[in-house]
């Protein structure tokens, strides 16, 4: 039984497979690009939540849970006593874990004790095994691979100078941030951070038979809110909100891909059927079954799936390692452990099982005509028989699902879903190819009065166009998705990038901006110097300094951005607030929050929020929602000097000058940079607003990128189709040939053929993507919590016109086969 199964699927399929190399090619090519996108997006989130998962994991070593600071300043120590005499802990590890440097240079110290043994992580060895160095040479660190130092050099650490005791091998380096890691005693990393008495993390490892939860919930108790009670695997699910929204909008774009490939899979299969006519008839003729030869025909369109997909995900590796280094700058800072590239386990099966999926679904449409073929039936030309037309219920039933999908986009995209409204993109789409699917007679129609348009190459064109209804609408749809994709995603992005900009437009009204690192990042830590602030503000020629302070934050189980901001903030940074919440604001009576924090925690104006602080829970007002930038995490806005206070961060993390009128702004900037040590990011408002709107463009750049690869894909997916329509109509290009058609006669059908099926589907297109930019304009304002505003652009021509333009590439190959055809080939017989 099984062995007839592969038989015949040996001598019919995969035998047709290599006889039309061409055809399995091209199919081969667009799904493994398909595949390629879909394991490059995969291994992009991957990578980021992969590498904070590594160093978790080589950090925590066998802890159950974890307790963390609320915010980068830690908790005080005192509470490690109290953690580690609550019943039911075993070890309590005390840790300091702090950034050092910025961008290429960044690196993690790691402060902890003798008690780091009991963890038995990838980290617990070497200090162990290294103890003896670590104290008998002074101010003794060990560090990793990565930070280029040597045994015995000395190198600035923070406050202090420190000595190389050992170098971890490359193996541990590996494992622990890539190697930049510094790992010191506890006392003296807490020395050089100017954090004495402070701790960033204690791991929890539990008794034996002690209840992981019950435990978490008496710690959460003993910690009263000065401190966050989890499983380490919290840091990883805050690394993977960091992305969510590059990996929805580059997961979108990916997708588009593979319906385009689903679409082409479809034609080319349906051509397939359509030339194996007589083999069918002759199989039924002689007491072959329906069933088999459709089961055929779907692991025919599986084998093309594994095929493309495995190719296509060797291509995918090597895409995601070039797309990591182009994630924006602040994503990655937002992220404590470095980012190394690495390929989930689970990408290249999930590229693979969509390719298939897609590669079945389609085959499967087109392999239902093999249920209507009779012997004496299939051998009709095509586009006579039955099996080319779609019955009145059909239509009907698609008509009333993409209107319901259309229905449904629009909910989707109205109601604030956050970052779960952008699903109205990809239902908008599926509604769009159902209408069309419904709409195939007058779409052909159209297409077919296009093609004639062009004289009498276009009417041969266009009976041939009217032969092949089905055809003519996958091709078209093609197209349509390529323009759409591009017409609107590239529209909405431009919609979503001017409006974000303009968020940060009111920075520009401060002259200097003085922060850790450029503002492309957010300026949250580490803290400026002390005194900075007011060493500036007795310059000559500066009129105004104004402090501010910004710090990533644990609220429920997500992640925040809290943002201190003084009194005399109220033109740059608090513009968006009402002046009375600004007053009562900065008296410390209450927060403003943006959006998607109001969303999340199920709270308005009025209400009551309790915010986790290092000195203790602190219940505060919601003043007022505010529309604000959250592509990273949420906002919590306050007066800085509560912020100070409760999260014992004194100082800033920013400084914004103004400078006195009439005064030289270079000199004073001069006088600035040399004031601020060299470390310290200095820059004017103008380019701190540049800086800001970067990593939005950033971001964008990498999905529309996507997009334009969709573009090709239709491409070649044209090129196939009317390459296989070329091959199909060879006897008839044959017989024309012989009957004194020219060549050029024949190459121009050929183009208007294609012409009419671009014209067509970018017409579509452009329709459909403006409808789709609205919708996703909408949708994107509810996933950034920020007013979108939707302006249609004279460049959605443009776009659309390109993307037509590469479509119509696809049409020259074949036109160019079809007139150099020999006519003794073309007559021959098969």
């Amino acid at each position: 039984m099984i062995g007839a199964a592969w038989d015949r699927l040996r001598l019919f399929n995969i035998g047709e497979l290599l006889v039309h190399r061409a055809r399995t090619m091209m199919s081969l090519v667009v799904m493994g690009v398909s595949a390629g996108l879909l394991v490059a997006v995969l291994s992009i989130s991957g990578s980021v939540t992969g590498s904070v998962d590594r160093l978790t994991q080589s950090l925590g070593g066998r802890a159950a849970l974890e307790v963390t600071g609320v915010t980068d300043a830690g908790f005080d120590q005192q509470l490690l006593q109290r953690i580690a005499t609550t019943p039911g802990v075993d070890k309590a590890v005390p840790m300091l874990r702090s950034q050092i440097g910025v961008g290429a240079d960044r690196a993690l110290l790691i402060g902890a004790d003798a008690n780091i043994s009991a963890l038995g992580s990838a980290l617990a060895g070497p200090v162990t095994a290294q103890a003896g160095k670590l104290l008998t040479v002074p101010n003794g660190v060990l560090v990793g691979a990565g930070m280029g130092y040597a045994e015995g050099e000395q190198f600035p650490l923070g406050s202090g100078t420190v000595t190389v005791a050992g170098v971890l091998d490359k193996d541990t380096s590996k494992q622990l941030n890539d190697g930049h890691l510094i790992a010191a005693p506890l006392g003296l990393a807490q020395k050089v951070t100017g954090r004495i008495g402070r701790l960033d993390s204690i791991q929890v490892i539990p008794a034996q038979g002690t209840a992981v939860e019950t435990l978490r919930a008496d710690l959460t108790r003993v910690v009263d809110g000065r401190a966050v009670v989890a499983e380490p695997s919290l840091r990883t699910a805050q690394a993977g909100s960091a992305i969510q929204l590059v990996r929805y909008s580059t997961t979108m774009a990916s997708a588009a891909a593979l319906i385009v490939s689903a679409f082409l899979i479809y034609n080319a299969m349906s051509m397939a059927i359509a030339q194996r006519r007589p083999m069918l008839s002759l199989l039924r003729a002689i007491g072959g079954k329906r069933g088999p030869m459709v089961r055929d025909l779907l692991a025919e369109a599986a084998l093309l799936g594994v095929l493309g997909g495995a190719v296509g995900a060797v291509i995918g590796i090597f895409m995601g390692r070039i797309a990591i280094g182009q994630l924006p700058a602040a994503v990655m800072s937002s992220v404590e452990a470095r980012t190394e590239y690495m390929v989930p386990g689970y990408a290249i099966p999930a590229a693979i099982f969509a390719c298939v999926v897609a590669s079945v679904t389609a085959a499967g449409l087109a392999a239902r005509q093999v249920y209507r073929v009779e012997p004496i039936e299939a051998l009709v030309p095509v586009g006579v028989g039955r099996v080319d037309t779609a019955s009145p219920l059909l239509r009907w039933a698609a008509i009333v699902a993409g209107l319901g999908l259309a229905a449904l986009s629009i909910a989707i995209a109205e109601l604030d879903l956050g970052r779960y409204s952008l699903a109205a993109i990809s239902t908008s789409f599926v509604a769009a190819v159902m209408i069309c699917f419904a709409a195939t007679g007058p779409l052909v129609r159209v297409a077919a009065a296009t093609a004639r348009l062009f004289g009498a190459p276009g009417a041969l064109g266009a009976t041939t166009l009217e032969r092949a209804p089905r055809r003519v609408w996958a091709t078209a749809m093609t197209v349509m998705i390529g323009v759409a994709a591009t017409v609107a995603m590239s529209g909405a992005s431009r919609n979503m990038v001017d409006s974000a900009t303009m968020t940060f437009k009111d920075l520009a009204r401060s002259d200097v901006y003085i922060s850790p690192a450029s503002l492309a990042q957010f300026p949250t830590g580490p803290l400026l110097p002390a005194g900075l602030a007011d060493r500036i503000a007795e310059m000559p020629g500066v009129a105004e300094t104004s402090p501010a302070q910004m710090a990533f934050s644990t609220l429920g189980s997500g992640r925040v951005m809290l943002q201190g901001f003084p009194p005399n903030a109220r033109e740059t940074r608090m513009r968006m607030l009402d002046d009375t919440v600004v007053a009562r604001l900065s008296a410390g009576q209450g927060v403003a929050i943006s959006r998607d924090v109001a969303r999340s925690l199920n709270v308005d104006v009025g209400a009551q929020l309790t915010l986790p602080t290092p000195t203790g829970e602190h219940t505060v007002t919601v003043l007022q929602v505010i529309p604000y930038f959250s592509a990273i995490a949420g906002v919590v806005m306050m007066d800085l000097d509560l912020m100070r206070h409760w999260y014992e961060r004194p100082g800033e993390t920013i400084v914004s000058v103004n400078i006195e009128d009439g005064a030289d702004h270079a000199a004073v900037l001069a006088a600035i940079r040399q004031l601020v040590p060299p470390e310290i990011h200095v820059d004017t408002g103008p380019n701190t607003v540049v800086s800001a709107a970067s990593s939005i463009r950033q971001g964008s750049a990498m999905s529309n990128a996507i997009l334009w690869i969709v573009v090709l894909v239709a491409t070649v997916a044209l090129l196939n189709t009317l390459m296989l329509s070329v091959l199909e109509r060879r006897r008839e290009l044959g017989v024309l040939r012989a009957m004194g058609t020219s060549r050029k006669f024949l190459m121009r059908s050929v183009l208007a053929e294609a012409a009419g099926i671009g014209l067509t589907g970018a017409a579509l297109g452009l329709v459909v993507g403006i409808a789709v930019q609205y919708l996703a304009t909408v949708a994107i304002a509810h996933a950034l919590t920020i007013d979108v505003v939707y302006q249609p652009s004279p460049m959605l021509l443009v776009y659309g016109s390109v993307a037509l333009g590469l479509a119509l590439l696809g049409s020259i190959p074949p036109a160019l086969r079809a007139g150099r055809m020999p006519i003794v080939e073309a007559l021959a017989v098969d």
